[in-house]
């Protein structure tokens, strides 16, 4: 099954970047996924790494000190990856399978080795983003455009006041839109932008996701519903947990997710999440590591800026790059265990991924698409019988 998956994908890739080719990769990784996660419901020994997307933190440095992030500070201080170690893991990456590939931090653009790491990956001909936070994005964009670079996707915090407080920084809202302003002048539309919008509690209501879908229009940017962490190593809740969602902060999560259903209905193109995805937010908010619903994380490997590899940005330590190689630790019985514990959610759960994991569950997508109907009138989010929401 292992090999078959990997031919598909393959296959799918070369058809080109013509219009939806991304939608039928997604697809037809959606659709192998939930055949292989409902035979590893009676057969979890089916369940094997499965190389396809690795994450790498290049800098632990930074040049915001968002309240939630605790990269540059208590989480890898002055860690940085060299060049050569980063063309080793990319070369190690690709033989391995992997065919994505994700560059962030830290903030990434603050790494000067950035445009060489990015022609690389892009030269061993893997799929290579940026994560940022843009700040930097208008004044490096003619480097990272020639090294071969189109697409980044924007952490996102709010509009004006709410976007410099929670960075904690001034007037960094304003040199965001004047970078993304550059960036769309001088390459239009050849630069693909999208909006990471989190979802934490100051952010979760109406005016918030109004703001945040003005400037996606704004920028032409997809928007992705990033959900606020419990887990993530180098994640803070925030002082007195202001920034986590409690029991009582249901019925608000539900009206921002009916209208979050409301706009993926009328503008399909501009939410990346399926309705069913999107209808189980409250549940992932709420329920935290209750929610049991398989991972596919086994798909991934996560690189700290400090050489620590993973499985996934929460755990499943496999090594440091420091001590060995990337092809030292692929494939080997610690990444064949971590691949079957991820899958069996034997972790501190997250929720990384999670539309991804709703659609290749047969039991969630039941539950998550149970009162989905076609409709153009507003999105109401009732009272699931199992415990969660549904959509009528």
């Amino acid at each position: 099954m292992k090999v078959n998956s990997h031919r598909s994908v393959s296959l799918l890739k070369r058809l080109g970047k013509s219009l939806g080719a991304e939608k039928v990769l997604l697809n037809a990784d959606i659709t192998l996924g939930l055949l292989s996660h409902s035979i590893a419901h009676v057969l979890p020994g089916i369940i094997q790494p499965q190389p396809r997307n690795i994450t790498i933190a290049i800098t632990a440095y930074c040049n915001l000190r968002c309240i939630g992030c605790r990269y540059g500070r208590d989480f890898m201080p002055g860690a940085h990856l060299s060049w050569p170690m980063l063309r080793d893991l990319l070369d190690d990456a690709q033989r391995g399978g992997f065919q994505s590939v994700r560059l962030y931090g830290g903030e990434p653009l603050l790494h000067p080795d950035l445009p060489r790491v990015a022609s690389h990956a892009l030269g061993l001909g893997m799929s290579t983003y940026v994560t940022t936070n843009g700040i930097l994005l208008g004044e490096k964009i003619d480097e990272l455009y020639a090294a071969g670079l189109r697409n980044f996707t924007i952490g996102f915090y709010g509009v004006g006041d709410h976007y410099d407080v929670y960075v904690q920084r001034k007037d960094r809202f304003n040199r965001l839109r004047e970078s993304l302003d550059r960036v769309r002048r001088r390459y239009g539309m050849g630069v693909s932008l999208q909006m990471n919008w989190l979802l934490m509690r100051p952010s979760c209501n109406l005016e918030a996701i109004k703001e945040a879908w003005r400037f996606a229009e704004e920028y032409k940017m997809q928007i992705q519903v990033d959900l606020i962490h419990y887990s993530l190593p180098y994640f803070s809740e925030g002082p007195g947990r202001c920034l986590q969602f409690r029991a009582e902060d249901r019925p608000a999560i539900e009206r921002l997710v009916a209208e979050l259903i409301r706009l993926k209905r009328r503008h399909p193109e501009m939410l990346k999440h399926s309705e069913m995805g999107l209808a189980s937010i409250p549940d992932w908010l709420i329920k935290g590591p209750d929610m049991r619903i398989p991972c596919d994380k086994y798909q991934m490997l996560w690189v700290g800026a400090d050489g620590t590899v993973q499985l996934c940005y929460v755990t499943f330590k496999l090594g440091n790059l420091h001590e060995k190689r990337l092809s030292e630790m692929l494939f080997q019985p610690e990444h064949k265990r971590a691949a079957r514990d991820a899958y069996a959610v034997r972790c501190p759960n997250c929720h990384c991924g999670y539309d991804q994991r709703v659609q290749k569950d047969l039991s969630a997508r039941r539950k998550y698409s149970a009162g989905l109907v076609t409709t153009t009138g507003p999105a109401v989010l009732l009272p699931h019988p199992a415990g969660g929401t549904t959509l009528p």
